[in-house]
């Protein structure tokens, strides 16, 4: 417990400094929307400790691209996808850290970061960095949840990316909490946002699981489940969409060879679809997930 205590601190550290040290160049907007959506991942953020491995992994596997910020030499990179912006890379090299914390962390929509984070602590979360300005961007919080697993609030400065958006291949479809206690996450989740909360038993191979869906303004943001694996902390697990089963195998087929490391094989969802897990060189674990054109403004869930 006191190492996992000091590797949230130290990864809150590295947050917090790349937070810092771009909040003087104004780090650019993540869309151009004009409403804030409270409740919903609206950004990702990955720490890696192999930054040139990393970007040549995804840029190769999924044809990602990645940016530095304009007239800025810093540890922070831009991530594209087919010309949008999707999410930042963050070289860990680059700041005092000794711990290894690569890793992706998910951003949730709130509107007011000051109110929010009061929650985070009223409901037995972690304020790990109080409330900094990113610019235009908007104000980030680095915080944990009741249960220890490490996330950020984005109060951004303009408005949230909108729903409805169309998720092509590559982006991020869902994100999932693998929590000890589901019904005690969803909670404290409740009270970050007005997030609604509904419950649907899967069945895989016999074993039933509590599936919960948590929902604002109407749309589905994210999951939260109990954690499947015994032995690992509780987590949030981010989704990347993929076509179909063909290309999902296709993807899967090349990991090891550009450097990463199949953690799950492809397999079948229950509610539809097939999905695999990998990490990419530095350690840290995405998701991958199939998703039928016809539902994809709904997101990943189950």
């Amino acid at each position: 417990m006191h190492r996992m205590n000091r590797i949230l601190c130290g990864l809150a550290m590295l947050l917090t400094v790349a937070a810092c040290s771009v909040s003087s160049i104004n780090v650019p907007a993540i869309s151009s929307g004009s409403e804030r959506l409270a409740g919903k991942v609206i950004w990702h953020e990955l720490l890696t400790d192999t930054p040139v491995d990393t970007e040549r992994f995804y840029a190769e596997l999924l044809g990602w691209e990645f940016r530095s910020l304009p007239h800025a030499n810093l540890n922070y990179r831009m991530i594209y996808n087919e010309g949008r912006p999707v999410g930042g890379l963050i070289d860990q090299t680059q700041l005092p850290t000794s711990a290894d914390i690569s890793q992706w962390v998910s951003l949730l929509s709130v509107y007011d970061i000051a109110a929010a984070t009061d929650a985070v602590t009223s409901g037995g979360g972690t304020v790990y960095t109080p409330p900094t300005s990113l610019g235009d961007r908007g104000e980030i919080a680095v915080v944990a949840d009741n249960q220890g697993v490490l996330f950020a609030l984005l109060q951004t400065q303009s408005g949230d990316p909108a729903d409805g958006e169309d998720i092509r291949p590559g982006d991020f479809l869902w994100d999932e909490l693998w929590a000890e206690d589901a019904s005690a996450a969803a909670a404290f989740y409740k009270r970050l946002a007005t997030l609604s909360v509904s419950s649907t038993e899967l069945d895989p191979e016999g074993a039933r699981v509590d599936y919960k869906v948590l929902s604002s303004q109407g749309q589905r943001r994210f999951g939260i489940r109990t954690n499947p694996v015994a032995e690992l902390p509780s987590l949030w697990l981010q989704y990347l969409r993929i076509t179909d089963k063909a290309k999902l195998e296709e993807v899967v087929a090349r990991v090891d060879s550009l450097g990463g490391k199949v953690l799950l094989p492809v397999t079948e969802r229950p509610s539809q679809g097939h999905m695999a897990i990998i990490a990419g060189p530095s350690g840290a674990g995405i998701g991958l997930q199939t998703w039928d054109d016809k539902n994809t403004s709904g997101g990943g869930d189950a």
